[in-house]
């Protein structure tokens, strides 16, 4: 952990402010309190300062001074993630460094299908931006309206679209990254090949900010849709859902954009407690799927799907289903999936959440092992596994009823995790670690990894102030 600051806090602030300017430094209790919460209000922290550099040069400058004064450093984007891994800690030792000041779009080559952007961006400019230009930056998630480039970067962000264009790590090019000495690293290319040895952007991607601060992205372009489908269909089994996955991307040449596991409790959570979020089918089926697909065209599309959907109902994968005909009526289905995270919450009970991820054959064994194993402890438990079918990745999250112990909250990650080790699957897919995890992921981490990780920090980061809470069990 880092030693004890070697520079006065008055004498800080001043050089601190010497570096940003008046706009880019925070130290009143009040303005402060906002970054100093995670969004799930799990974590609520103390900082000796809010710092928001508005340049690469001046967030090298903080780092440079932090490393003199032997002050942690906690880097922090939109603040929308779901572990913990962007507030600090309660000895109000360390800086925030929120990097919401650097939203620059640099460069978009339309041509070269790249764009240069700042950590700062906030997704949707980035997805907005592209498509002002006539190209797709694919990342879409619930948070795109506030998450960050940077923070995304920092725990390698996942979403809908993860089965045809890859994780966050997939679709960056190159970083840019002030190290913990205040040195940059500058390798913001957006070559294709380029095998010189060692890739490092990929030390620093899902690294949630312990090895550097990443400042900017060159990130991958795609053309945009020129056409496209929503369709919803239930299933007769979740056994089916990986079969009729297969059979998607088998009749549409792969061009299976997301596919959406909806439980019959979501659709419940859903449309009892967020307005405007209609069932779409009749006959309340146990599970069903929300799914994307594209095309080169309209008509080659249509010619797709009816034949997909001919031979989906042919094969007894599907029970009914229902084709958006209408932007409106894609937006309404999509609300619905959205509209599950906001209905759990406000549901009554204690929600606890899960983000694991097995294999995609393996989906529906894991939801019944998880489910029977939760139940044998806590009959009345609802269980809600949404999510990413299409890549393996379910958000399998539980409700208790309220007043439900701390030991019971923590008893149902046990069971849920101990059944992803069965499936040999990951307790994180696409959160981070942060804090909420550290501990789990501790019982978890191979030795040889354990060490390997721990050596890497320790020699790019010797005196351990880069977010330095993150991955540490009992921290």
């Amino acid at each position: 952990m880092p030693a004890a600051a070697t520079i006065a806090p008055d004498t800080l602030i001043d050089r601190l402010r010497g570096i940003t300017g008046p706009r880019g430094l925070i130290t009143d209790d009040g303005d402060m309190a906002p970054f100093l919460e995670d969004w799930r209000k799990l974590y609520r922290g103390r900082a000796i300062a809010v710092v928001r550099p508005q340049s690469t040069e001046e967030v090298a400058g903080v780092v440079r001074l932090c490393a003199e004064a032997g002050i942690a450093i906690v880097p922090q984007g939109g603040n929308t993630g779901l572990v913990g891994g962007a507030v600090p800690g309660l000895d109000g030792a360390s800086i925030l460094l929120q990097l919401g000041r650097m939203n620059r779009i640099r460069t978009l080559d339309t041509l070269d299908f790249s764009m240069v952007v700042e950590a700062g961006c906030v997704l949707e400019t980035v997805q907005r931006a592209a498509a002002d230009a006539g190209r797709k930056f694919p990342l879409s998630l619930g948070a795109e309206g506030t998450a960050q480039i940077g923070g995304l970067i920092a725990t390698n962000a996942g979403g809908i679209h993860v089965m045809r264009y890859g994780m966050m790590r997939d679709l960056v090019l190159g970083l840019e990254v002030v190290l913990p000495d205040g040195s940059v690293l500058s390798e913001l290319t957006t070559l294709r090949k380029n095998n010189v040895g060692y890739d490092l952007k990929q030390l620093f991607i899902g690294a949630e900010g312990t090895l550097g601060i990443v400042t900017a992205a060159s990130l991958k372009l795609f053309p945009q849709l020129r056409a496209s489908r929503t369709l919803f269909f239930a299933l007769p089994s979740l056994a089916d859902g990986p079969k009729l996955l297969s059979l998607c991307r088998e009749f549409t040449g792969d061009a299976v954009e997301s596919f959406e596991l909806i439980p019959r409790q979501g659709i419940d959570f859903a449309t009892a407690h967020v307005a405007g979020v209609v069932d779409p089918l009749e006959g309340r089926p146990e599970w069903t799927v929300l799914t994307e697909i594209s095309g080169r065209s309209d008509e080659r599309l249509q010619e797709d799907l009816d034949r997909l959907v001919e031979e989906a109902f042919s094969a007894g994968l599907v029970t009914d289903g229902t084709i958006a005909q209408s932007e409106a009526q894609a937006k309404a289905l999509w609300l619905l999936r959205e509209a599950i995270v906001e209905g759990q919450r406000l549901a009554p009970g204690i929600q606890i959440k899960h983000d694991v991820s097995v294999q995609v054959s393996d989906v529906p064994a894991f939801v019944h092992a998880a489910s029977e194993a939760i139940w044998r402890v806590h009959p009345d438990a609802l269980i809600n596994p949404f999510g990413h079918l299409g890549d393996g990745n379910i958000h399998f999250n539980v409700q208790l009823a309220a007043g439900a112990s701390r030991e019971a909250v923590d008893g149902v990650s046990d069971i849920t995790y101990r059944v992803v080790d069965q499936f040999s699957g990951s307790i994180s897919a696409e959160h981070g670690i942060g804090r909420l995890k550290a501990a789990s992921y501790a019982k978890r981490c191979p030795k040889p990894r354990a060490e390997l990780i721990a050596r890497l920090r320790k020699a790019v980061d010797p005196k351990g102030l880069m977010n330095p809470l993150v991955f540490r069990a009992g921290k």
